[in-house]
């Protein structure tokens, strides 16, 4: 036994894996999929019949999550598929830079800043034009992968009223 002490790097996410294995015919349609590395929402799926020599397999149309692009995959209903651990947190808006970046604040009080706006026009211009008019914003964002990205906003309605 030796008397040194050993050092470890701690990491944030504790280890944790980004996506989780699941058997292909258990995901139906609206769960979530990894194709090609990225992270999608399934919208459709169709099974087929067990051939002469093999499995039924599973066909899958998904669309990427963060930039909407249709993938396909097919595969063995019997096999594992990787599906992400997709999170959606709430944050209220702060500040928008002119860089297109925004600033959040989080739940424990703390900003975050690595966030930029949205792509899609109608959303990024119902957080423009709210910011804009003094309204209070609550932003959701969706992560998954080591990715995140601004899906959805609303207006934060006061309690008292």
């Amino acid at each position: 036994m030796s008397d040194e002490e050993h050092q470890f790097e701690s990491k944030a996410d504790a280890g944790a894996s980004k996506t989780f294995p699941q058997q292909a015919g258990t995901i139906r349609k609206n769960g979530y999929i990894v194709i090609k590395n990225r992270a999608c929402k399934v919208v459709e799926v169709s099974t087929s019949k067990t051939g002469k020599h093999g499995h039924a397999k599973c066909h899958f149309v998904a669309i990427d999550i963060f930039n909407g692009k249709k993938l396909e995959d097919i595969v063995p209903s019997s096999h594992n598929c990787d599906v992400p651990h997709v999170t959606r947190t709430d944050y209220q808006l702060i500040d928008i830079s002119e860089d297109g970046f925004v600033s959040l604040l989080t739940e424990s009080g703390g900003t975050k800043d690595d966030l930029k706006l949205p792509t899609d026009d109608a959303l990024l211009s119902q957080i423009k034009d709210g910011f804009a008019e003094g309204k209070d914003l609550v932003v959701t964002v969706m992560s998954a992968m080591g990715e995140e990205q601004i899906c959805a906003s609303r207006i934060l309605v006061p309690s008292n009223q």
